[in-house]
């Protein structure tokens, strides 16, 4: 769907339930995103039902499993996401040990932050993260993205950390 020098960014199929059974259960998932209950292949595969095909077809975004261009193997996952408490999509990133800081992040969330602006006419995006989470903070400004304020995601959760860009003419 999405190809950059080093990555190809593809929609998830059931087929991708092993990834995303590997990925949302490793640490950092777990403390920077939250645990979604996926324990099992079954709870997976239900994950990208209800997750990125729903969200394909209500939306015509989602999130894309990130795979090396050379190999096609899955290193994460990058896209968008429409929150109700939001007033413009926000981008979301998350890669397996091992494929962090090497600038895979950068290169994922910046393909798809232009396929937004160039097929959804998306003039805004944000990101949010758990002021923990100094990677997630540093690549959202590298995106240019700017801090604009806390605020609670989760009524029971923590405060976020809320970053956007400026509105642009697309």
């Amino acid at each position: 769907m999405l190809l950059t020098e080093r990555l190809l960014l593809t929609e998830f199929t059931v087929d991708d339930a092993a990834f995303v059974l590997t990925l949302l259960n490793t640490p950092s998932w777990l403390e920077f995103i939250g645990d979604r209950g996926v324990r099992t292949l079954d709870d997976a595969h239900q994950y990208i039902v209800n997750g990125p095909l729903k969200s394909y077809e209500l939306m015509g975004y989602g999130s894309y499993v990130v795979r090396l261009k050379v190999t096609e193997q899955p290193i994460g996952m990058c896209g968008l996401f429409k929150r109700e408490t939001l007033d413009a999509p926000d981008i979301g990133f998350a890669f397996l040990p091992g494929y962090t800081g090497t600038g895979y992040g950068f290169e994922a969330a910046s393909a798809v932050i232009a396929y937004a602006r160039e097929t959804f006419g998306s003039s805004r995006i944000l990101g949010f993260t758990s002021p923990a989470n100094q990677p997630s903070i540093h690549l959202l400004e590298k995106l240019g993205l700017r801090f604009e304020r806390k605020f609670m995601y989760k009524a029971d959760g923590e405060e976020s950390l809320l970053f956007g860009t400026p509105a642009i003419d697309v």
